[in-house]
């Protein structure tokens, strides 16, 4: 029997150095976050960046003690909810749990406050004010900065006024999906068999990772209880009764983002790519069911006609299933790449574990109503999709700094995730173009970034000179060079690291 998972004692940050606190924030199968921080200096440059390519940001998924720890605790749940293995690394320290000034039962987040002993306040106010005049950040923008450790705001300018977030909407997706159900739930895809053995349906529950080993492993499985059962052909059905309302996304048929459906193959991408634009299918379900057919034959079971669009039967029986990655690296993977797929997937599997339709309309109350568990200001919030593609969804700076800040609190560890998802300045995901070894932000801020015609985000983390955990976001809107807006936001996420203020 596996011994119980103890949970470690956390103490507050204090005054831990920069390196030394980034370091515990980011400890990844002995790769600890130093080496992003040590880039200041020119030969830790090399290091890191070769560490962070060859490993990736989910290569594991969120720490296996900290998932034990949150499993042990009961905080999590899911049909499919699995506890990691017992080994790995000891959880990382973060920020005491004193965050209620970050969303009050009154829901109003706390002032930034002048007379804070250190000053900062101030020297951020002097800091960062200027450069948010910066004509590049457009017609209008928000601000809002967080010290973790303390809830307290340091800084809030426009603070709760909603605006477009684009796809640092993801932030609230992601940690609504693991409030819901956990960082070890898994997605499945299974295959069902009539009675007679003569009906064989492909069912999917929602999971946009599925590619074409697994299906080849469900395509084994299917055909040796088949086999079994002296069976050598079948009708095949295709089950994509999980999801419903539109597929489409409102923007339309796109390079973005597939058809959302509830069984789907690469993430309905027609070219070889994993991540960013791509051509994509007009319908995954079928293009999966067609592949699934194709493997079955191999597999020594031939289809009597091709796939056909249909429900399993209700005494149909299981024959094979597939889970996908746990969700702790599905979210991980959606931040650091900015998937908009497997967002709206994550968005859907939140709607069904609060009962609600896994469409837009219910994916919208069911995210809203996990956010309201936090305790966090939502007046004007509206998260319309998953992704940030749509317009209509509206987020204030103070949420994603709160949500954030709420990621580091150890009395949720399930949202570890959204932490160690986050792209990393100069080295991953849609940060690895941005920044610089002379603008002084490479490797040390942690952000999501958000782009659409005329909008520019970027919410996240960075270790300032204090050794301060502090949590950040920037919004803009009515910018008219991407290239601007988002060098003016690169500006302020690190002023907020920069030694000389």
């Amino acid at each position: 029997m596996a011994e119980p998972v103890k949970r470690p004692s956390i103490k507050p940050f204090g005054k831990l150095s920069r390196t030394t606190l980034a370091g515990r924030l980011d400890m990844r199968n002995g790769l600890s976050n130093w080496q992003f921080t040590a880039v200041s200096a020119a030969a830790g440059l090399a290091l890191a960046a070769g560490a962070v390519l060859a490993a990736g940001p989910w290569d594991s998924g969120q720490r296996k003690a900290e998932q034990d720890w949150a499993a042990a605790g009961d905080r999590t749940g899911g049909v499919h909810h699995e506890p990691a293995a017992p080994d790995g690394p000891a959880p990382a320290p973060s920020a005491p749990a004193v965050l209620a000034a970050l969303g009050t039962t009154a829901g109003k987040a706390a002032p930034a406050d002048p007379g804070a002993p250190d000053g900062a306040a101030a020297r951020l106010r002097s800091v960062l004010g200027p450069l948010l005049k910066d004509p590049a950040l457009g017609t209008r923008r928000s601000a809002v900065v967080v010290d973790t450790a303390t809830g307290k705001r340091l800084y809030g300018l426009g603070a709760d006024t909603p605006m477009t977030p684009a796809s640092t909407v993801k932030i609230a997706t992601t940690v609504a999906a693991l409030t819901a159900l956990g960082p070890g739930h898994r997605i499945p895809t299974t295959v069902r068999a009539s009675a007679d053995l003569r009906t064989v349906t492909l069912v999917g529950g929602g999971d946009p990772t599925l590619d074409r080993a697994a299906l080849r492993t469900l395509a084994a499985d299917t055909a040796r209880a088949l086999k079994d059962g002296r069976t050598g052909s079948v009708r095949l059905r295709y089950d994509t009764s999980g999801y419903s309302g539109p597929a489409l996304h409102p923007i339309g048929p796109n390079e973005n983002i597939a058809p959302v459906s509830a069984l789907m193959l690469d993430e309905g991408r027609l070219d070889d790519t994993s991540s960013g634009p791509a051509p994509r299918s007009g319908d995954p379900a079928r293009d999966a069911a067609d592949a699934f057919a194709e493997l079955l034959d191999e597999a020594g079971i031939s289809t009597e006609s091709g796939p056909a669009p249909g429900r399993a039967a209700a005494k149909s029986r299981p024959v094979a299933k597939h889970l996908s990655a746990p969700l702790s690296a599905l979210v991980e993977r959606t931040l650091t790449n900015s998937d908009n797929d497997i967002a709206e997937a994550l968005a859907r599997q939140t709607a069904l574990a609060a009962g609600e339709p896994a469409d837009f309309k219910g994916s919208r109350r069911a995210v809203t109503a996990q956010l309201k568990k936090l305790g966090l200001p939502l007046k004007g919030v509206i998260t319309a999709d998953g992704s940030g593609l749509n317009r209509q969804d509206k987020v204030s700076a103070a949420l994603l700094a709160g949500l954030l800040a709420r990621a580091a609190d150890p009395d949720h560890p399930e949202l570890r995730p959204v932490l160690t998802g986050l792209p990393v300045a100069g080295f991953s995901g849609t940060l690895r173009g941005r920044y610089t070894t002379e603008s002084g932000g490479t490797g040390l801020i942690r952000a999501k970034t958000g782009t659409l015609t005329g909008v520019n985000t970027l919410s996240g983390t960075v270790v300032d000179v204090h050794g301060r955990l502090l949590a950040f976001a920037f919004m803009a809107s009515g910018t008219s060079s991407p290239s601007e807006a988002q060098s003016a936001l690169d500006k302020l996420a690190t002023a907020l690291a920069d030694g000389k203020r």
